[in-house]
């Protein structure tokens, strides 16, 4: 089985301390991204870490397709301890960043500690280096990247950044790299916020060779991204909007409703009208990315994409496609998870019977972010401030939902159940399956989730290997039993229990963090036949009946016994 290569590299940025560790065992298992970042983070957090003490730490890591020129590969993985949901989390980002992380020659880079004074990191072959940046302090994302470009010549394809909103801690912070690509889910900006770390660098000529990747079927799928006429290249994921919203799976009005009216002036129609030029990942022919521009106020961004466009839009009752792009722009540039961000304020919106107020909307999205006024409330999530402002907890394990609702997609409301990361539509992809945006003899129909265990077992396990190789999701196209293994070097059984034992890490640690049973079964809809389910789904993962997994399972790991132990 094909892996990243290289040492760990540890750094310490309140001590300006670093060490390295070859860790060739966690990479031979668990490949890379993902897997390789769950495994160091499981065996190294306190399992009663503080999300955002000095004792959680974060770990950067790509895979070893990265070091190919495969199409879907412009992505990497970071993984530390959820200030939002409490729980071990990994966020995925795309832009540019995985080859400059691969230049330097480590398959992993992982940040400890915390800084007495705001600081930036630069890593490369050669070392690390620590810069005090105090007039940095609050700057926004792009004007951070244009003191790096014109201090160290490094463009944004090379950088990690934190926002304004990382350093004031909230807890839906995004990480931001190649300028407006995000670790969005988790709030892992925040971590990086509490450490004092305002941005990474990374550059150097040492990549390693990679043995054992099939180079004739790399040509194959990049060529088959370059040929493929995926409306995905037209409008990006906002292209499943009109069918979303025809089925009902697309929230509205705070969860309210489920379909939206306006949706033809902020679908995929509105999007394909403002995109102004083709933009794409690193090594990618399939250039999904949306640069959309208005022409009359000269705003610029990148998306929205569907779940913004929901979250931002249908959800706050917007159907002004600039105030949307707007909103983006503004998340992008402070560093704020759009999912997340979109859904607390149309929370706020519905305490507040403002459904529909552009310039409340965009004037919370600051306030958020620099935590002033009813900012400060906000920025604690939905999970925390629900009861204050009378309205509906609509979140999972503390993370604020994503669209494809599962009240009408019930095997995709099954895995926001079952998801260590809590309401993200990305850890089973179950929707792909209720749609279907698949081929028939895959596809699942969408009522009841009786007996779909199974497949979401499968789904997950494969979304985590994707995620330690690292593939972008839109490779499902090009993707299928036979060339996951190929490509991987190895046969589907064995990338299943490589998935498996990433799935179990997660769910391991967060059990030792209190997670059981009852954190799955609090969804705020019914789904008929749930708990039968659960235990189903429990049964075949080797799991305990209230949702834990045995310590014989994994091994203690947790670098701490919790503090009750």
């Amino acid at each position: 089985m094909i892996h990243t290569e290289g040492p760990l590299l540890s750094i310490d940025v309140g001590a300006q301390e670093t060490a390295e560790e070859a860790i060739d065992d966690v990479l031979e298992t668990f490949v890379g991204g993902r897997g390789v970042g769950t495994k160091l983070a499981h065996d190294r957090i306190p399992f009663d870490a503080d999300p955002l003490g000095p004792e959680n730490s974060l770990v950067f890591a790509t895979g070893p397709l990265q070091t190919s020129i495969m199409s879907y590969t412009g992505r990497m993985s970071c993984t530390g301890l959820s200030p939002l949901t409490d729980g071990l989390l990994s966020s995925n980002a795309g832009g540019f960043m995985s080859r400059p992380f691969i230049d330097t020659g480590y398959a992993a880079v992982e940040i400890t500690g915390a800084s007495d004074e705001l600081v930036g990191v630069h890593v490369t072959d050669e070392g690390v280096e620590f810069e005090a940046v105090p007039e940095l302090e609050e700057a926004t994302v792009g004007e951070t990247n244009d003191y790096i470009e014109s201090e160290h010549g490094l463009d944004s394809e090379h950088t990690a950044v934190t926002g304004p909103a990382g350093e004031n801690e909230v807890r839906f912070a995004s990480i931001m790299t190649s300028g407006s690509r995000a670790f969005g889910r988790g709030g892992l900006g925040a971590v990086l916020g509490a450490k004092n770390v305002k941005f990474l660098t990374f550059e150097g000529d040492s990549r390693p060779e990679i043995e054992g990747i099939d180079q004739e079927l790399v040509m194959e799928i990049h060529k088959e991204a370059s040929e493929s006429g995926s409306p995905m290249k037209d409008a990006g994921t906002v292209s499943v909007s009109d069918y979303a919203n025809s089925v009902g799976a697309l929230p509205t009005k705070y969860f309210e409703e489920l379909r939206f009216d306006d949706i033809d002036k902020i679908g995929s129609g509105a999007v394909i009208e403002h995109k102004y030029k083709k933009g794409t990942c690193s090594s990618c022919a399939f250039a999904c990315k949306l640069p959309t521009r208005d022409e009359e106020s000269g705003l610029e961004t990148e998306g929205p994409e569907y779940e913004t466009m929901m979250s931002f839009g249908s959800n706050a009752l917007v159907d002004d496609f600039v105030a949307i792009m707007k909103s983006n722009e503004l998340c992008d540039q402070l560093g704020l998870d759009t999912i997340s961000c979109g859904d607390v304020v149309s929370a706020y919106l519905a305490s507040e019977d403002e459904f529909g107020n552009v310039d409340l909307i965009h004037e919370t999205i600051e306030q958020i972010a620099y935590r002033e006024g009813v900012g400060d409330t906000l920025a604690e999530g939905i999970d925390r401030f629900h009861d204050e402002l009378g309205v509906e907890n609509w979140t999972m394990k503390g993370m604020e939902f994503a669209a494809h609702d599962g009240r009408t997609l019930n095997g995709q409301g099954l895995s926001f159940a079952t998801s260590n990361r809590g309401a993200d539509h990305m850890y089973a992809e179950m929707y792909q399956l209720e749609y279907p945006l698949v081929a028939p003899d895959q596809a699942l129909d969408s009522d009841g989730v009786a007996g779909k265990s199974d497949r979401l077992i499968e789904m997950e396990n494969k979304n985590a290997v994707h995620d330690s190789g690292v593939l972008c999701k839109f490779a499902f196209s090009s993707m299928d039993h036979d060339r996951y293994a190929a490509l991987f070097d190895t046969d589907w059984e064995t990338l299943q229990e490589v998935g498996g034992r990433i799935i179990e890490l997660e769910r391991h640690f967060n059990s030792k963090r209190g997670f059981d049973r009852a954190d799955d079964d609090a969804l705020p809809y019914e789904l008929e036949g749930l708990d039968d389910e659960l235990s189903n789904y429990y049964d075949l993962r080797g799991w305990n009946d209230d949702g834990t997994v045995p310590d014989a399972n994994v091994g203690d790991g947790g670098g701490a016994a919790p503090a009750d132990d």
